[in-house]
């Protein structure tokens, strides 16, 4: 059995850094399998072009949810056992979501898809407890590439099988793999049992306390939730685009997504990068990297086939720009303190996760108003505000270090 205590017990072994990031990748596919079957699902649900994007939005809300109110319990209970509730509960919103004949079902059953999946953030910060301080970056950046080439591969494998079976087998597959998925992982999982010092009412209270004395933590989220948000635009309404500007069937869109998954490949960079202390530098490029991302092909729109190989591009370099953040990130996140590394981490994620689901309600929201070129523009706006924040960065780990121990 593994305790908390304040140093480490033990170094992670290979396999269980691979088992990790597997796990990671396939619980986490479950927020974006509807990204790219927007159209089918509004379709069969009777949902309006206007309100699509909720069928995102919703989900990334019931995931900053759990992380706000499920995510901080792995401060205070065994590991294993919640991440073995939470993915119960994960297939049953999956396998409702994929039988529901309403909007108002399919949405429910989405917010609690997003609840579940909220076991990916438990499994992270047990990778980073299971490291040790100079090898944080390297472990953390491999478990989130799995991570996030389940969030990539997430789409077009939900294109390529909607366009077989239909939209509905996706989330039927999806609850047998997490089942099967849920049988490994309590076998295989070491426990890891927190010295529980506060209970959970407290815990909760604490993370306005948290957020509030702990400025690497606000500039670390409300960076990533620019990007991310841009990124949820994105990916919400490049689906829309494809279809209505470039007459791209489920197929083609499937093969579109397939190329985001070349971003991946900046998260165990990073990760190796940050542990060499380039962390700021690597977070002022993934910046200016997603702006470019944007703006190119907010400037250059047409249906022509140099504007479509732009935008293949900019998926990638996008993607790159959010992923390479993202683990950068969490590795200044993780060296804040052990103690409350749960919380951090759930604070953290909710706070960019919210960013995502803005972004979700912004692209249905802009392309319905004034189609591509609008939502470029917001597109392009949202990682520009985060660099203009970057900027007025200051050192203050050693003080929110000091913070979190006293």
């Amino acid at each position: 059995m593994l305790k908390e205590q304040g140093k480490q017990v033990s170094s992670i072994s290979s396999w269980m850094m691979f088992l990790l990031a597997a796990a990671c990748g396939l619980i986490v596919a479950n927020l974006y399998y509807a990204q790219t079957l927007v159209g089918p699902i509004r379709d069969a649900t009777g949902l309006t072009s206007s309100t699509a994007g909720f069928i995102v939005t919703v989900t990334q809300i019931g995931y900053v949810a759990g992380l706000l109110f499920i995510v901080p319990l792995s401060d205070i209970v065994e590991n294993r056992r919640l991440t073995i509730v939470m993915l119960i509960i994960a297939i049953g919103a999956l396998l409702t979501a994929a039988f529901s004949p309403s909007a108002s079902l399919f949405l429910t059953a989405s917010l609690f898809i997003g609840i579940g999946s909220v076991v990916a953030q438990i499994l992270v910060p047990f990778a980073a407890y299971l490291s040790s301080e100079n090898q944080r970056g390297r472990v953390v950046g491999n478990v989130m590439s799995g991570l996030l080439l389940g969030i990539m591969f997430a789409r077009p494998l939900a294109s390529f099988i909607t366009s077989l079976w239909g939209w509905r087998a996706i989330f039927i597959l999806s609850a047998i793999v997490i089942t099967l998925l849920t049988i490994l992982l309590s076998f295989a999982l070491p426990e890891r049992k927190p010295l529980p010092t506060v209970r959970y009412g407290k815990l909760i209270l604490s993370l306005g306390t948290i957020l509030r004395q702990t400025p690497a933590l606000r500039r670390r989220a409300l960076y990533q939730a620019f990007l991310f948000g841009a990124f949820s635009l994105f990916w919400t309404v490049v689906p829309l685009h494809l279809a209505d500007n470039f007459g791209m069937s489920q197929i083609g869109i499937a093969w579109f997504a397939l190329v985001g998954v070349g971003g991946a490949v900046a998260a165990p960079i990073a990760g190796r990068l940050a542990d060499k202390g380039w962390s700021k530098m690597l977070t002022g490029a993934a910046m200016i990297v997603a702006v470019l991302s944007f703006l190119l092909i907010h400037l250059f729109q047409s249906s022509s086939t140099p504007a479509l190989i732009l935008l293949f591009v900019s998926a990638i370099t996008l993607d790159m720009a959010v992923s390479g953040n993202l683990v950068t990130s969490q590795r200044v996140i993780y060296s804040l303190g052990s103690e409350a590394r749960g919380r951090l981490n759930g604070l953290f994620m909710a706070i960019f996760f919210l960013g995502g689901a803005i972004g979700s309600s912004l692209g249905g929201w802009s392309y319905t108003q004034g189609g591509w070129n609008l939502t470029s523009l917001i597109g392009t706006i949202l990682p520009l505000l985060a660099l203009l924040y970057f900027l007025t960065e200051r050192r203050s780990s050693k003080k929110d270090r000091s913070i979190l121990a006293s």
